[in-house]
């Protein structure tokens, strides 16, 4: 089972990083004012994760998808990278930069995975 860290930011904000049953952190949040937007961002990762498409940018030929989606991408550094977009196409998880597609993709099967029944935990400072 996965979970959710919620961890405080040095501005006064929360974000959360999503992590999986080894402890490894596959996507990471925006900061939040709020407490309850921040909440809002964890039920809309629980929800749209299990039912986005893949959306493969990196790909010869696009297929465009409808949100809420996984965006592969490659980031400045030419790593591929993820990111779930909602329904309303905000960015609500965002990864790290992986070594290759192959594990780019099986960070993705892991969010599907993780973030249904994740719990949540805060993390003190």
């Amino acid at each position: 089972m996965g979970t959710f860290e919620i961890k405080a930011v040095k501005d006064g904000g929360l974000m959360f990083n999503l992590k999986a049953a080894n402890g490894q952190v596959i996507g990471t949040s925006e900061v939040y004012n709020k407490r309850a937007s921040l909440d809002t961002g964890i039920a809309s990762v629980q929800t749209n994760a299990p039912i986005a498409p893949i959306e493969d940018q990196t790909a010869e030929k696009v297929e465009a998808q409808k949100c809420p989606k996984f965006e592969v991408f490659a980031d400045t550094a030419g790593k591929p990278r993820f990111r779930l977009k909602a329904k309303n196409g905000e960015i609500i998880l965002a990864s790290q930069g992986y070594a290759d597609i192959k594990t780019c993709l099986a960070g993705i099967e892991s969010v599907k995975k993780n973030a249904v029944d994740a719990k949540i935990v805060v993390v003190e400072a």
